[in-house]
């Protein structure tokens, strides 16, 4: 029999609500936290928007001793971690140490730490690790530190695929309890609102130049110019099932199936990729399409990623066939953290049944999707789909279903 994996805690650092209640609340009400950059003076640069977490102060949330050896990105995500252990109900120091394990995604947060590693460069010579250095080593930050304040000595791992990544790797943290692994700490948070990081996501071409947080990011819309990026996530809380509720824990819901699969290279003719990853989703969780009750678009705001994913969706459910929606206009593409969050947020949606807005966006005709506009749509939810794509052509889906049975 396949083990069942459910989801027992949340960590939620987003630009519209830190903390899964303030964050739930803020989504709800359809609250954007969308604004002009503020870690830096963005004048000189085209696009100048971005979703910034607020009100996380560092020293508040962490202990000083961490401060100096880590940037934003991992203090986000040590945080994170500690409020979905602690709305788990577990204290690690609790557990045998080989019983826990932590597998996480990373895509754009090593670009603050490297900023400072060639500052290091700059001003004390080459004496420090060089920039490239830095920057690969990042990629096992998050989970290693979040392993070390933890005491947790399983599976570790870091998944790198973009915006995927964010389900890639709680796919992998699935596998890891089907082996045996009692519990994985898994998601994703990332973090790059600083020049160098600013920059490097400028060359993608897929930045939204428009300076009215109204119109910046506004997925199958016909005016549709890019993305917002944005800083945060989710950290989530993996376990076996039976464990989990012979312990007394609470579920949000169960990680019920995953697919993913690769675009063929461009001018090749070949159909692009994300219809597949839905199938293979669907087949993993024995699900038929009509089992779906939302889908959490990966919403890139191009028209071209737009249209394709509209077609994927069309060929799987029918046009119009199932409920649409893209919370992530309320806190912009946070890279390795955006999927992380939708699941997050698909889980916190079937638990209230109300499935969250899609902000600002005038659906265009070319679309024939049911999106959910600015307005929150209650609805029976018991399984939902959310999609990812990857910058390079990645793609993720997922599937979670409502638990079976409810906190004690």
């Amino acid at each position: 029999m396949t083990t069942s994996v459910v989801v027992t805690g949340l960590g939620i650092a987003a630009p519209n609500g830190l903390g899964t209640q303030d964050f739930w609340a803020a989504t709800r009400a359809g609250k954007s936290g969308i604004g002009r950059i503020t870690r830096f003076d963005p004048a000189r640069y085209p696009a100048q928007l971005v979703g910034e977490v607020p009100g996380f102060v560092d020293a508040e949330h962490l202990p000083g001793r961490l401060l100096p050896q880590t940037d934003r990105t991992t203090r986000l995500s040590l945080a994170a971690a500690d409020w979905a252990l602690a709305d788990a109900g577990v204290r690690p120091a609790e557990w045998a140490a080989s019983s826990m394990g932590v597998v996480t995604a990373s895509a754009s947060g090593g670009f603050e730490f490297g900023q400072g590693e060639l500052q290091k460069l700059w001003s004390k010579g080459s004496q420090y690790v060089s920039a490239y250095q830095s920057f690969a080593w990042f990629y096992a930050v998050n989970s290693g530190q979040i392993s070390i304040r933890n005491g947790m000595k399983g599976p570790s791992g870091v998944v790198v695929g973009d915006q995927a990544g964010g389900l890639d790797a709680l796919a992998q943290a699935r596998r890891q309890i089907r082996k045996g692994t009692p519990l994985i700490v898994s998601g994703g948070v990332d973090a790059s609102i600083c020049t160098w990081g600013w920059v490097a996501q400028l060359t993608s071409g897929r930045l939204s130049t428009e300076e009215d947080t109204t119109r910046a990011y506004v997925p199958f819309d016909a005016d549709a110019c890019g993305h917002v990026p944005g800083e945060g996530g989710a950290i989530l809380i993996l376990e076996d099932a039976q464990a989990a509720r012979e312990r007394g824990a609470k579920a949000y819901g169960e990680i019920a199936g995953y697919g993913t699969s690769f675009d063929p290279r461009p001018g090749s003719g070949r159909e692009p990729g994300l219809r597949r990853a839905v199938e293979l989703a669907l087949r993993d969780a024995g699900a038929e399409p009509g089992d779906i009750d939302v889908v959490f678009a990966d919403a890139a705001a191009t028209p071209e990623l737009d249209r394709i994913e509209t077609e994927a969706i069309g060929a799987v459910f029918g046009p119009r066939g199932v409920p649409v929606t893209a919370p992530k206009t309320m806190t912009g593409r946070l890279y390795s953290g955006a999927a992380s969050l939708d699941v997050a947020t698909a889980l916190l949606a079937m638990g209230d049944g109300l499935i969250p807005p899609t902000l600002h966006t005038r659906l265009s005709a070319e679309h024939a999707l049911d999106l959910v506009g600015p307005e929150p749509r209650t609805a029976r939810l018991r399984t939902a789909l959310v999609l990812a794509r990857g910058h390079g052509g990645f793609n993720s889906a997922l599937v979670v279903r409502a638990a079976d049975w409810a906190a004690p």
